[in-house]
């Protein structure tokens, strides 16, 4: 009845909540890991110049950013009512940005050395807070399997996603095959509950690829889809691949001295 479906808006919305404020927490480590290493000097030089650092901040950034615009590009869905988006764009989102949140605040608190670990410094509440916003108003899993469910109730929404992500299509090929590779998940709905984690984080980057490409500056849409869609990084943050404008990310996201 009207009870059940305001109770299911008001979770949704919650969910909004999760993803709006794991951008942000993201952004706000990435702004005290930026103002840190601007001006912590190490061997001679200050950190912002190591070729190594400046690798973790753009990754850091790169990352920020992504989450940034999905979160946003989320929340013009809820104001336009688009329903059909927003179904399945909720649930991804949720799982993906609010997940990331917490490796992006230990990466962004070890910038800081240990004078990034200590109480006085802000990064220890940071890092407590980010896991908070993956549990609440449902868990990885629960998060993966409302994918599912959408699937199952509303197969129409699964177009209205992917149309939204076809906006970039023909701008970068890595996007392309790698959403080629996303929507091919789905041949096999028998056996997918198995892969719904799987599932659900290919399409948060299907989604973050196409609005980096269509959106970022060309740096950042780069090191996204080289790192993140074609798979040319490590395991952490920090190991964007060679080639990519690291230098440009970082002045992008952290002010001059």
């Amino acid at each position: 009845g009207r009870g059940v479906k305001t109770i299911i808006e008001m979770v949704n919305h919650t969910r909004l909540d999760c993803v709006m404020m794991s951008a942000t927490l993201m952004r706000k480590t990435l702004v005290e890991a930026g103002h840190h290493v601007r001006y912590r000097s190490a061997f001679g030089a200050r950190l912002v110049s190591q070729p190594a650092m400046i690798n973790v901040l753009a990754d850091l950034a790169v990352e920020s950013e992504a989450a940034t615009a999905t979160a946003l590009r989320l929340a013009r869905a809820y104001d336009e009512e688009d329903n059909a988006l927003r179904r399945f764009a909720t649930a991804v989102l949720k799982y993906w940005i609010c997940k990331r949140a917490t490796p992006h605040a230990a990466e962004a608190l070890e910038c800081l050395g240990g004078n990034g670990y200590v109480e006085e410094s802000p990064m220890p509440r940071l890092l407590r807070d980010a896991p908070l916003n993956g549990i609440w108003e449902g868990s990885g899993n629960v998060m993966a399997l409302d994918v599912l469910r959408a699937l199952a109730r509303s197969p129409e929404a699964l177009d209205a996603f992917f149309a939204e992500v076809d906006e970039a299509a023909g701008a970068d090929p890595r996007l392309d095959d790698f959403t080629t590779a996303t929507r091919a998940e789905f041949s096999d709905l028998e056996a997918i509950e198995p892969r719904a984690r799987r599932v659900v984080e290919r399409m948060a980057l299907c989604l973050q690829g196409s609005l980096l490409v269509r959106h970022a500056p060309p740096a950042v849409a780069d090191a996204f889809c080289a790192a993140r869609l074609a798979g040319d990084a490590g395991l952490h943050y920090g190991t964007l691949p060679p080639g990519v404008d690291a230098a440009a990310i970082v002045a992008r996201h952290t002010p001059p001295v």
